[in-house]
């Protein structure tokens, strides 16, 4: 693809006066970074060396995903078969204009794949995530994509930086198990990117799975991702939510805001109720089901209302052993973590961050609706509500 103008003609002034920042590093990412050469400049030789003699990627089979919006994740094996593989995926940017609660609250949402979070992307240990970044000309902003699970170049976002109507392909190696957060990181923008949507995760499994502190392999029926997003709202004199006409429009009310470091929302998946009602995770008794739940900016506390964390990689990372039988979780910003649960009884489960206040008033809730019957040994009615 060609690039074009980034921005229409009208915008010129207002973005140029943004503070701290020129237009110019406002849609190219005030990077200008040639990867390449900052790569052998930083990099021994010893390491180059090593880097490019450790596996000839051309002798590797590609597998090319297609990926789900969440709270689905693609099919993958839980265990792999066969040697490392490229892995390829591909993110589209879209800048739209999505709801985040039942008010009309409209923001700007800076997205993958148009979705809050992007897609969660599956892929084994020692296999090579190979990205397509797509940033089609109909948006304003340049974006890029930093991946925690990555080594080198800034976790890939010196390597790239597109403009709208640009593209770029980066590879790397996974060689870190466990799941990992990833956001647009443009510099001097990234927290207006990454509490505008623009993050998601990967996971990367053993090549045997996962496994208990004893060894035992754990397997899951299901899995699911929740991304928690951390929104601020800027507010007119009325203390209304204000809406702007494109997505470079809110930059000065938006890095305000978020200087209070208070959000006005708190949600999974995008929105308020975005996992209730007929979009609440569907599970059995007897099924077991992996949680992926990412946050990319705050700490969070995640904790099923009836269920446990049966076993559960806090920080997400899974050669550690998992902590087992907890009822709440915690899970530093900027991390994903992991969370396998057997579901025993029916009914709806809330999946909550037990900051309550988040929570129920902010909207960080979903809900899990579990069929199956009812196993009065582990809970029963003794005596129904009745008068002393």
């Amino acid at each position: 693809m060609g690039s074009k103008n980034t921005m229409p003609n009208k915008k010129d002034n207002e973005m140029a006066n943004l503070p701290g920042i020129s237009r110019r590093a406002l849609l190219a990412g005030a990077t200008a970074i040639g990867a390449a050469a900052q790569l052998a400049a930083v990099l021994p030789a010893a390491a180059q060396e090593a880097a490019s003699a450790a596996v000839d990627v051309n002798t590797l089979e590609r597998v090319k995903v297609e990926l789900l919006p969440p709270p689905f994740v693609h099919a993958h094996e839980q265990v792999a078969t066969g040697g490392p593989k490229i892995v390829e995926f591909t993110l589209t940017i879209e800048e739209k204009l999505i709801e985040i609660d039942n008010d009309g609250t409209k923001v700007w949402a800076m997205t993958f794949n148009g979705t809050v979070p992007g897609p969660l992307m599956v892929v084994h240990e020692g296999d090579y995530v190979e990205l397509t970044l797509i940033n089609p000309d109909t948006n304003m902003l340049a974006h890029n994509i930093d991946f925690h699970a990555a080594t080198g170049a800034l976790g890939g976002a010196g390597l790239t930086n597109v403009n709208p109507g640009e593209k770029a392909i980066m590879r790397f190696k996974a060689t870190k198990a466990g799941v990992f957060v990833s956001h647009c990181a443009p510099e001097g923008m990234v927290p207006w990117h990454v509490t505008a949507g623009m993050n998601g995760a990967l996971m990367v499994l053993p090549r045997d799975g996962l496994r208990d502190g004893k060894g035992n392999l754990l397997t899951y029926d299901k899995v699911y991702y929740v991304g928690e997003q951390d929104f601020y709202i800027p507010r007119d004199e009325d203390g209304n939510f204000k809406q702007y006409e494109s997505a470079g429009d809110n930059y000065d009310d938006a890095v305000a805001a978020m200087k209070t470091l208070v959000p006005t929302h708190v949600v999974f998946n995008g929105k308020v109720g975005a996992l209730t009602g007929e979009n609440a995770l569907k599970a059995a008794v007897g099924e077991t089901v992996l949680i992926v739940h990412s946050q990319a900016n705050r700490d969070t506390r995640p904790h099923l209302i009836g269920g446990h964390g049966d076993y559960v990689w806090q920080t997400g990372k899974f050669h550690n052993a998992p902590d087992v039988d907890l009822e709440t979780w915690f899970i530093p910003g900027g991390a994903a973590g992991a969370a396998l649960y057997t579901f025993l009884q029916p009914g709806v489960y809330a999946y909550v961050n037990h900051n309550l206040i988040e929570a129920f008033e902010l909207g960080a809730a979903g809900h899990f609706v579990v069929t199956g019957d009812w196993n009065d040994d582990l809970m029963t009615s003794v005596l129904a509500p009745s008068p002393i």
